[in-house]
């Protein structure tokens, strides 16, 4: 049985998972641990690594995860890489984010605000359907700030260019967060936002066993 390690997004847990058939694998999530002050994201990886307890495992990433588990596969031998919603190098990153990187504005942002269940965010991430809010506003009052404020600051300052020879890339076609045209080579859900594992679970199971 294939030993798998999943990253949930930022600040979110295996409950965005909930919708995947993951029948067939040994799957262990990993869970986010407090960053330290200044941390830069090798270091972090190098501590998550902590977790994996399997040789040459595949790991498996949405958005935030996917950068995470991109660096954690620098860091001990991994069978496959597959993301999910995610970015493979830093030219994928949108350009506004890499402006905003470069001039600190993210620094500037409300914070609180990203954690709201307002509309804009549900239209964001590509909430629709009703237990899929209920669930986006658990996980949204769950994430912890200065996590979330570390973890942006890690994003558009990643400077990744290294591709794993075994990386799969699974993406919405209609993710307003990571859009698409910047996402090179990759395996098209049509119609999925940047929270596809719920909506289009189905989709996403399929394409993960295909890679698997």
């Amino acid at each position: 049985m294939k030993k798998v390690y999943i990253f949930s997004g930022l600040g979110a847990d295996e409950r965005v998972f909930k919708y995947l058939d993951l029948t067939g694998l040994e799957v262990t999530f990993v869970k986010w641990i407090k960053p330290q002050v200044n941390e830069i994201l090798a270091d972090y990886a190098k501590r998550l690594s902590a977790q994996i307890k399997d040789e040459n495992p595949i790991l498996i990433g949405l958005s935030f995860g996917g950068i995470v588990a991109t660096e954690m596969s620098k860091i001990i031998p991994t069978e496959k890489l597959i993301l999910l919603s995610s970015l493979k190098t830093r030219n994928e990153i949108p350009l506004l984010y890499r402006i905003a990187g470069k001039l600190n504005l993210h620094k500037i942002i409300p914070y609180s605000l990203l954690k709201s269940n307002t509309f804009f965010n549900r239209w964001l991430f590509g909430i629709i359907r009703k237990n899929d809010k209920d669930l986006f506003q658990k996980v949204l009052a769950d994430t912890d700030i200065d996590f979330l404020r570390w973890a942006i600051n890690v994003i558009v300052k990643w400077d990744n260019q290294l591709l794993h020879p075994q990386l799969y890339h699974i993406h919405g076609s209609k993710d307003k967060i990571l859009p698409i045209r910047n996402a090179g080579n990759v395996i098209v859900i049509e119609n999925g936002g940047h929270l596809m594992v719920l909506d289009k679970a189905k989709q996403v199971s399929e394409a993960l066993h295909k890679i698997i």
